[in-house]
């Protein structure tokens, strides 16, 4: 029986050839690949600076300490996330505060973000879902209207001046909002390079940088550069350049640059992001879309709305009358004959820290359990064949019927 696996990554000889030329090269740590892929990153969103890192993670709570966040501070998240949008706030001793999805919807209740802001609300976070930016028009326009209630206690915060917004865009690589590709919607954009993304680089993120004037993005850049570094002023290839070893470190930083290696991989797939990647993923998706369409228990996920149009990271599927034992059940059937089906995401208060330590109740927060309890996500990546796809779609109609009756 053959396997469909749910994501693999896209590792040809194409990519092997980039890595084995770094490899040979004898430079494998950060250096000249890893700034030619901030560079062409940049062009790609539009974004006047972008640093590249290990993870998204190490990446957002970068910006978050670069904006002085700690005890007392509040971030607004949502609850509809994956554990790492929460657990950075959480690192810096700040108190995260929960909002519920918009009804119907995977994403973030721009009037529930409004609602939580207080005094104390110094970031917040949406978070874009299967590829589906958060609204961001609206979300700038609550922050910016933030301002009043604004506290600042560091020189960043009083230039910006209201709560910095972060975009949590690990599943958004390539999206568009208002006809611009992602990446300067917000003051941050965080992105993921984990090997489950559309672009991959193993493991890794970066940040696309857009702070309003009189902020200077390049300063940033070299701000949270040395935060990268363990606070060190000089990175490992200028302090191998002749008579340029002696260094400064200026803060006790941390460690989460991105090497060559990873971004010679980053390069290749964003050499073909464009022509290759993304029109096979959509083509996926809409495969999907046709298959299921006269499903009546058939919930389909949004691709495209009046502001936005998906990267195509994802296909979740609803399905009507289901609960939790339901799509289990389908999960555990699919697996049996070879295919790989997943669930994205249990929200936050189903998680032990965050029911525990946090105190989150489900009850709470009705729309993302609502969107949780019946969502399982198909298989999308570019080597997925239109044949496995009818095969998917086949096994989880007969499924669903089956346990449905």
């Amino acid at each position: 029986m053959k396997q469909v696996p749910f994501s693999p990554p896209r590792i040809d000889e194409v990519t092997i050839e980039a890595v084995t030329k770094v490899l040979r090269s004898g430079w494998i740590t950060t250096g000249p690949q890893t700034r030619l892929f901030e560079q062409h990153i940049a062009e790609y969103t539009g974004s006047p600076k972008v640093l590249c890192l290990n993870s998204w993670t190490n990446a957002a709570e970068l910006v978050l300490r670069w904006f002085g966040i700690g005890p007392g501070d509040e971030v607004i998240v949502p609850v509809y996330t994956y554990a790492a949008s929460a657990n950075i706030i959480i690192h810096t001793g700040a108190t995260p505060v929960f909002v519920d999805c918009a009804p119907y919807s995977f994403l973030c209740d721009p009037e529930a973000i409004r609602a939580a802001i207080t005094s104390r609300t110094k970031v917040i976070m949406p978070v874009d879902i299967g590829g589906l930016p958060a609204d961001y028009d609206r979300i700038n326009a609550i922050a910016k209207e933030a301002a009043q209630l604004f506290s600042p206690t560091n020189e960043a915060q009083r230039l910006l001046g209201r709560p910095l917004v972060m975009g949590d865009a690990a599943h958004s690589f390539g999206a568009r909002f208002q006809d611009k590709k992602l990446g300067n919607q917000a003051d941050v954009v965080a992105f993921s390079f984990h090997a489950v993304k559309n672009l991959t680089t193993a493991e890794g993120g970066a940040l696309a940088l857009n702070l309003p004037a009189p902020f200077d993005n390049s300063v940033i850049w070299r701000q949270l550069n040395i935060s990268g570094l363990h606070g060190q002023t000089k990175d490992a290839l200028s302090k191998s350049q002749a008579g340029q070893w002696e260094y400064d470190v200026v803060e006790a930083g941390y460690k989460c640059n991105m090497t060559d290696i990873q971004a010679a991989i980053g390069l290749v797939e964003l050499n073909r992001y464009e022509s290759e990647t993304l029109p096979r993923r959509k083509m996926i998706c809409e495969r999907y879309l046709d298959g299921f369409h006269n499903q009546s228990w058939a919930i389909l996920p949004e691709f495209k709305n009046e502001s936005s149009e998906s990267s195509y990271h994802l296909f979740m599927l609803r399905i009507k009358g289901f609960g939790e034992n339901g799509r289990n059940e389908l999960i555990r059937l699919a697996a049996e004959e070879g295919i790989s089906l997943n669930v994205h995401f249990q929200p936050l208060p189903r998680l032990s820290f965050y029911k525990n330590q946090c105190g989150l109740k489900e009850s709470d927060f009705p729309n993302a359990m609502n969107q949780f309890a019946n969502e399982v996500s198909l298989p999308v990546y570019f080597d997925l064949s239109n044949e496995d796809v009818d095969r998917v779609i086949k096994t989880i109609i007969h499924n669903v019927e089956h346990i449905l009756s």
